[in-house]
């Protein structure tokens, strides 16, 4: 996928707005103009897919359709191996209704403590970005990060699951990162990187 045109605008189809803003900057020093979803006041879709790819398809596909212009669409979660998998697709579900991560990173340790103190905390983070243009063409790019979960979260608060995500090869949580590295190695800016090359030959 190449756009013929690269100096264009774009919707980004997403109304979480942390996802928003690390997009945003991900995609900086690219000659795209870029658009919210929040303030075209586009509606959420209902994410009835059954892979993190369906979703991120789903989102994409919807705002391209209601704006005639190209839409960059995330999906993510977090897939804990011990868990079979959950929340995976359903990571945002499991903050509740408003959203409240602490919640969610709240039931994933109880679930694990159930299973005993040996229960593997290996986990992987991933992201799926996908781009879908006005002439047909759909594109999914996949990210993944590889770690395990700490508790108690470090620090005690921070969005998502950053406070809980220790990934491989580094002593520190997402959340404990500088924002500027997290954005360099998390599993958003691989998929970013994959798109980049796909699109722009970059």
């Amino acid at each position: 996928m190449t756009l013929d045109n690269v100096n264009a605008s774009w919707v980004i189809a997403s109304h979480n707005q942390g996802k928003l803003g690390e997009l945003r900057t991900l995609l900086g020093q690219r000659p795209v103009s870029l658009q919210l979803a929040p303030a075209l006041e586009l509606p959420v879709p209902d994410e009835t897919g059954s892979t993190f790819e369906d979703n991120a398809i789903l989102k994409a596909v919807a705002a391209m359709n209601a704006t005639g212009l190209p839409a960059l669409s995330d999906d993510s979660g977090v897939v804990v191996h011990a868990l079979g998998g959950r929340p995976g697709i359903d990571t945002a579900l499991w903050a509740g209704r408003e959203r409240d991560f602490a919640i969610a990173r709240r039931r994933v340790q109880d679930e694990l403590d159930a299973l005993g103190p040996n229960a593997s905390r290996r986990t992987t983070w991933v992201t799926v970005l996908c781009l879908a243009l006005p002439d047909g063409a759909v594109e999914t790019f996949r990210g993944e990060t590889h770690g395990a979960l700490v508790w108690p979260t470090r620090p005690d608060t921070g969005a998502g699951f950053e406070p809980m995500f220790l990934p491989d090869g580094f002593a520190v949580t997402y959340a404990e990162m500088t924002p500027a590295l997290r954005r360099r190695v998390n599993a958003r800016a691989q998929a970013m990187r994959k798109l980049e090359r796909a699109t722009f030959g970059t």
